[in-house]
């Protein structure tokens, strides 16, 4: 699929009534589900049909707080219920196994839950409904096995447009189709390092510490690797990885092939101009050892100068360096070398751009990603500490994190055959002492979800 950047809203048959796609969301009284929902509202070629949440009450003042229609919001506890509505109704239940097909074109999966997710994503594709796929944690275990099986139900399982995972993967094949060469890609992390000279602070989100190191390492000097560990140290070892970022990324590889360079990838505290000299190869002052490689970096800017935004970016090679050295005239961002170039998309609209991927999916057939993903890197766990046998691996927080597991990359190709997804490990029950270091693997969780399992084994064949 290529990336789809200004594509028009698809067009109606010449004196056809424009087809009005229907579709169903899980999670619905999240933010990205929010931001998808207030943007249905502009399009009058899009329409939720039903809307599944565990809180009802906030679900259904968060509808009536986007200014849907309060007679049209009914409550539904049963099937018959759902399949009662008629027209410019909307469903709003609580559990998944109420999302009637024949209510909906495609099912928006937004849980967050691994288990859920998933048997909802099958349930949808098994009823021949095409499937946009947000919950990464999801994706990162079956996305493998939904995608075959969406391939033989003849329809469509695609992640979402707006955000990371499908804006990236959207933008490698644009720099494929042009015949670029890909020697990095990947995304800003979730929230910008904000330097201000003038107080030697840092502000990240509602965070404010000091880093008055910063005031010096401001450009990156001729010893890349030396200037990024000397940020590295002036955040006094504040935490800049995030689990979502790692599971976000591995749906990405599974999509475009491209696989970590280091299991915990390299993270760099980068500005913006640098990273066509950071994400070049080690011979010619990067750090990466090798091409090919997918990783995440942590935005550092001045108060006064634009945000990443969670943004995108691919790093290629230059092929004739008149051309590049024409473009970075006219700003792009290009290596000091001229051998490498950083092409990036700086903005993560969330539900506010999904609405292409749907009227996509549904009246074109098209995926964002590869129509037959692979299981080329995998997102796994290595334990932080010793963990008993009989532990639950509880699976919270903003970011998913597993506790006392740390997630890693790992490329499929490196890693024992045995090893457990993050995700199927969460909420497992351990069978086995756990070492710290350890990798996670199959044969230490005593109660993994056997359907999750089953997918991930089905994707791995």
């Amino acid at each position: 699929m290529l990336f789809r950047a200004g594509a028009q809203r698809p067009q109606a048959a010449s004196g056809a009534e424009p087809q009005v796609v229907r579709y169903a969301l899980t999670g619905a009284g999240g933010g990205f589900a929010r931001t998808l929902l207030a943007q249905s509202r502009l399009l009058g070629r899009l329409a939720p049909t039903v809307l599944c949440d565990l809180d009802l009450a906030g679900l259904r003042a968060l509808c009536l707080e986007l200014g849907y229609e309060a007679a049209a919001l009914v409550e539904c506890a049963d099937a018959a219920s759902v399949r009662a509505l008629v027209p410019g109704q909307i469903a709003l239940v609580r559990d998944v196994n109420l999302l009637d097909p024949a209510a909906f074109d495609i099912l928006v999966e937004g849980t967050g839950n691994p288990s859920v997710g998933y048997r909802a994503a099958r349930a949808a594709l098994e009823a021949k409904r095409h499937v946009a796929m947000v919950s990464k944690e999801v994706d990162a275990v079956a996305g493998v096995s939904l995608a075959q099986l969406a391939a033989s139900q003849g329809v469509v399982y695609t992640t979402a447009d707006g955000d990371q995972p499908s804006n990236l993967i959207g933008w490698v094949s644009w720099a494929r189709t042009l015949g670029l060469e890909i020697v990095a890609a990947g995304k800003s992390s979730e929230y910008d390092l904000v330097f201000d000279a003038a107080t030697g602070e840092v502000t990240q989100l509602d965070q404010r510490f000091a880093a008055p190191e910063l005031a010096n390492l401001m450009t990156l000097g001729d010893d890349v690797a030396a200037t990024l560990a000397a940020r590295r140290a002036a955040l006094n070892g504040r935490k800049t990885s995030a689990t979502a970022d790692y599971c976000e990324m591995t749906v990405v590889a599974t999509n475009t092939g491209l696989v970590p360079d280091v299991e915990l990838l390299h993270y760099p505290v980068a500005r913006t101009t640098e990273l066509a000299d950071i994400y070049a190869l080690r011979e010619d002052g990067g750090v990466l050892s090798r091409p090919g490689v997918i990783d995440v970096f942590n935005m550092l800017r001045r108060p006064d100068e634009a945000s990443f935004a969670g943004g995108v970016f691919v790093v290629v090679r230059t092929h004739d360096a008149p051309t590049w050295a024409l473009l970075a005239q006219k700003g792009h961002v290009v290596s000091r070398n001229g051998r490498y170039a950083c092409l990036y998309l700086p903005y993560h609209f969330m539900g506010v751009e999904t609405p292409i991927t749907l009227l996509e999916a549904v009246l074109h057939g098209r995926p964002t990603g590869a129509a037959q993903p692979t299981q080329c890197a995998v997102l796994a766990g290595r334990a932080t500490t010793d963990i008993k046998a009989g532990t639950v691996l509880h699976m919270g927080g903003h970011h998913h994190d597993v506790t006392g597991v740390q997630a890693v990359m790992i490329e499929r190709a490196a890693m024992p055959a045995n090893v457990a997804p993050l995700y199927l490990a969460a909420h497992a029950t351990l069978a086995r002492d756990v070492t710290a270091g350890e990798l996670l693997t199959l044969d230490h969780l005593q109660n993994p979800d056997a359907a999750l399992l089953e997918a991930w084994q089905a994707g791995a064949a």
